[in-house]
């Protein structure tokens, strides 16, 4: 009995090579997830961490007397980061974070923040927390892995602490030793506002969703047949034509270019990537009614509220096509400090294959000028791509010929990835053509073995598209994005070796209360024995 409880006190999850570069005894050859003891999971983090060894029995007590520390020199980044958390703990109220000055010794029953640049191994995005009775210690090499490792924190502790505005509080943070570095380097979402718009704030409230799960980008589909969201200074009607729409009609909108800018920023600020997408040569029509002669005719079109796809294209023979893409490109990529920029490609059908290769690869030429590296869906993999050009696969197509010049892939398959496929055949919102997608299915397969073509070392990483269809409202977007986000997040973050439904499920179940918390409007699963409290 002694020895049964003893063994229910700590979980290791492991997923190291070299146990000793892990600071603990070997583990076995298969990593364990952890355990469920008196129906609990020894912890409810998602996505679970490469090792994580949690110690229900100990804890470190926060109260309004705890202070969050970061070494003097730790940069803006960490000062930032320290406030977030600390802002987390404390609420509105929450006094700054201390800065120790050079040689002070860290104060009892603090939180401290630390840049360690020695710690190479954990990457850019690895970290280190040790928590004790005594104190807690978050380190890594870069400032992303601070704030991985606070979300690590924050889903240590109960979901009591989503609620900001709760006043002398008290939380137990369980003593723990975490040792993590994520699976893959994109860990991605993307949001359609094209089809139906949604403004910058709710943009916003979407990322600090995805940063609670250790997703890094969100990729924005700015433009479609049925609405142009980004403005371009240039080229003006595209927003006051192009934007003024949406499917079933409605008023629509578009970001202009202080609130695109307040988006990158916010993003940022959550270590995440904004990856803009102008759709083309199909996917256009909101550009083609916004000005006629990218037209062949030219003749503008007239706006378009339905949502059949592949009737639409730009008139690509038109060296004037071209420097509009040309003007687009430019005015996005000085909006966006982000290396990349998605062309769309997709679903081409009023073009021969010799003009639609042609174009990719004219469009290549033009991404790559203005100092990004493009990507597009596995459309436009038989085109000679670079091979830093990113092919993002969707439905069965060519992206073994770019895995075989070197090139990366981004995992977007329709059947495990699109968020806005249904549940089940009882789901009001969503599609169904690529299947009817419920959290297991969602979760329950590896990137590296879905196309056998494709290798895990020709993987870039995971991304959820959430297409808009049949969404209007953030309600919408949150009740068709979680929890199946979170289930992504853990494939695309956690080793595969240490994932496993069942116990995925248990956490997945305890993330219920957090949710509520957050007020997100989440699909109850009946597959998820959701904890109510």
């Amino acid at each position: 009995m002694v020895r049964e409880s003893a063994m229910r006190r700590v979980a290791v999850v492991s997923a190291c090579v070299v146990a000793a570069a892990c600071g603990r005894p070997t583990p076995t050859t298969t990593p364990t997830p952890a355990p469920v003891a008196a129906g609990r999971p020894i912890h409810t983090v998602v996505p679970v961490p490469s090792s994580i060894q949690v110690t229900p029995t100990d804890s470190f007590q926060i109260d309004s007397t705890v202070a969050v520390v970061v070494p003097a020199g730790g940069g803006y980044a960490v000062e930032g980061i320290a406030t977030y958390l600390t802002n987390l703990l404390g609420g509105p109220a929450a006094p700054p974070p201390r800065t120790l000055a050079a040689g002070e010794a860290m104060p009892p029953r603090s939180i401290q923040l630390a840049l360690d640049p020695s710690k190479s191994t954990l990457g850019l995005e690895g970290y280190e927390l040790t928590v004790t009775r005594d104190g807690v210690t978050l380190t890594a090499a870069q400032p992303n892995g601070l704030f991985y490792g606070v979300q690590t924190i924050r889903q240590l502790l109960p979901w009591s602490v989503e609620h900001r505005a709760a006043m002398n509080r008290r939380l137990l943070l369980p003593a723990a030793r975490v040792t993590d570095t994520p699976r893959f380097a994109w860990r991605g979402a993307m949001l359609d506002v094209s089809r139906h718009f949604i403004d910058a704030e709710a943009v916003k409230r979407y990322i600090d969703l995805m940063a609670v799960y250790k997703l890094n980008r969100l990729h924005l589909h700015l433009s479609d047949d049925q609405g142009w969201r980004i403005e371009i200074a240039s080229r003006p009607n595209l927003t006051a034509q192009g934007g003024s729409t949406q499917v079933n009609g409605g008023p629509g909108g578009f970001y202009t270019k202080a609130q695109f800018a307040d988006i990158v920023a916010y993003a940022t600020s959550r270590f995440i990537t904004i990856v803009p997408e102008i759709d083309m040569p199909s996917h256009t029509n909101a550009a083609l009614a916004s000005y006629a002669e990218l037209n062949c005719d030219n003749v503008a079109r007239p706006l378009y509220t339905g949502t059949k796809v592949g009737f639409s294209v730009l008139c690509v023979e038109k060296d004037s096509v071209y420097t509009f893409i040309n003007d687009v490109v430019k005015d996005i990529a000085a909006q966006v400090p982000t290396p990349y920029f998605h062309i769309g490609g997709d679903e081409v059908e009023k073009l021969t294959h010799d003009q639609y290769i042609r174009f990719i690869e004219r469009v290549q030429d033009i991404v790559t000028a203005n100092g990004k590296q493009m990507i597009g869906w596995g459309e436009i993999s038989p085109a000679k791509l670079a091979p830093n050009t990113i092919v993002q696969h969707w439905r069965r197509d060519s992206a073994s010929i770019h895995v075989a010049r070197g090139g990366k892939v981004i995992m977007s398959p329709s059947s495990k990835t699109y968020l806005d496929m249904k549940y089940d055949s009882t789901t009001t919102l969503g599609l169904r053509w690529a299947g009817l997608i419920e959290v297991k299915d969602a979760y329950d397969w590896n990137p590296a073995t879905l196309l056998p073509e494709v290798p895990e070392t020709a993987l870039l990483g995971v991304e959820g598209p959430l297409w808009s269809e049949t969404l209007v409202k953030l309600e919408d977007y949150e009740f068709m994005a979680f929890p199946r986000l979170a289930a992504l997040a853990e494939i695309a973050w956690s080793p595969q070796g240490a994932r496993d439904w069942e116990t995925f499920r248990m956490r997945l179940a305890f993330q219920g209360p957090r949710l509520s918390a957050l007020g997100v409007n989440f699909y109850r699963s009946a597959q998820v024995p959701w904890v109510t409290r």
